[in-house]
């Protein structure tokens, strides 16, 4: 089957880099190629792009230009943010059970560095309370890192709430203040984000999560946060993050980052709509079959399926034989096939969170692309559940 016939339902893990990011790049892959750290002509006016850039990407979340240093990825950002927004050995971290293994495998190593991390659980829905992050604020917590909206069942965080109780407890501090940090990788360019507002100190972002291009990401520092450099070397981005920049991916993520933002109203209410029609049809459909995450406060494009008796790994290859492809709450590593840690902390059995389907609807998906899965899926999970000896036993159970 050739690409372009697949139905692409995976933009959860990245999406088709739109056509005004690749005219946005070119001029900077072929004309004007130059170091915007260098002094002559096109060297200033790439200089001056990326200025520019930095200033369309804070628009988005309401930050101001020398508030975004941009970097290689959301993960480099994350790291950034956490590594050295924690400061020194011996502080204490919050965050939850449910964030990006960039979250979480960061906070792992800073663990094994002398710092204590707070791994806040989560309710059925994946939500955790702003009075429960309050309650696990110890005097000697530094960083609290929460992600806007999670990357397997859509659920969005109230992180307004939670940056409101961290201004009271700042407030009322002594010592340091604790910085807030959140992965808004899911979120940016797919719903509002006002940093200030939300009263974060450091977001997040990536480029191609929004059609823009990989390898590219951003890092909103609050002014006034005193964040170590991650990256030596260089001077580039105001000393603070090393390396060449890279202009014209950049411009690529500037250019997505433009548009979506104003198309984002438009476009949340149109997903949302495709999401809660398929996600009504599906449970109508496919008996034992359930909603993972929040039924209303998730990404205008996250559909979380679970579905009993089955196995994702299974369902995923009859889905690409079928033309489409999608991804799993579950990962298959090492010939083993290993349940999501996000559906496991929200409670979700073991054998039930094998059979979860996460499907992410972007800019490109249409109904008839939904509709034509509609017809598919519950024949794919029968036959998959005709083979299962644990759909054998409970059938017999109910005979």
């Amino acid at each position: 089957m050739k690409y372009k016939d697949i139905i692409y339902l995976d933009n959860g893990a990245t999406t088709a880099l739109r056509a005004e990011a690749l005219d946005a790049m070119m001029p900077y892959l072929t004309e004007n190629y130059a170091n915007p750290s260098g002094i002559y002509g096109n060297a200033v006016s790439a200089k001056v792009a990326l200025e520019a850039a930095a200033a369309d990407v804070g628009a988005v979340i309401g930050a101001d230009a020398n508030e975004i240093y941009f970097t290689g990825s959301g993960t480099e950002s994350i790291n950034w943010a956490i590594k050295c927004g924690a400061g020194k050995s011996g502080g204490h971290i919050i965050t939850t059970v449910i964030e990006h293994h960039a979250v979480l495998h960061t906070c792992e190593y800073l663990e094994k560095n002398g710092f204590e991390v707070t791994y806040m659980p989560v309710d059925s829905h994946g939500m955790v309370s702003a009075a429960d992050v309050a309650a696990a604020v110890q005097e000697n917590t530094v960083l609290v890192s929460i992600m806007a909206a999670n990357n397997e069942v859509g659920t969005v965080l109230p992180l307004g709430e939670i940056g409101a109780v961290l201004r009271e407890i700042n407030t009322q501090r002594k010592g340091r203040e604790i910085l807030f940090h959140t992965d808004a990788v899911q979120a940016f360019g797919h719903i509002p984000i006002d940093v200030n507002a939300l009263g974060v100190d450091m977001l997040s972002v990536s480029a191609h999560k929004l059609n823009g291009p990989k390898a590219v990401g951003a890092l909103y520092v609050r002014r006034g946060v005193k964040l170590p450099a991650f990256m030596h070397g260089g001077g580039q981005e105001r000393g603070r993050r090393a390396g060449t920049e890279n202009v014209a991916g950049i411009m690529g993520f500037a250019a997505a980052a433009r548009l979506a933002a104003a198309e984002m109203e438009d476009e949340a209410a149109r997903l949302t709509a495709l999401r809660d029609d398929f996600i009504r049809k599906m449970l109508d459909a496919i008996p034992h079959s359930r909603l993972n995450g929040h039924p209303t406060q998730r990404l205008p494009g996250n559909i979380n399926l679970g579905f009993e008796f089955i196995e994702g790994e299974g369902m995923l290859l009859l889905l690409d034989a079928n033309g489409f492809a999608a991804s799993s709450g579950s990962a298959c590593t090492s010939g083993s096939l290993d349940p999501s840690h996000v559906l496991l902390a929200m409670g979700i059995a073991h054998e039930q969170a094998h059979g979860s389907l996460r499907l992410t609807l972007g800019k490109y998906s249409k109904q008839n692309d939904l509709d034509k899965l509609a017809e598919v899926l519950p024949q794919i999970v029968q036959r998959l559940r005709d083979m299962s000896p644990l759909w054998d036993d409970f059938m017999k159970t109910k005979g």
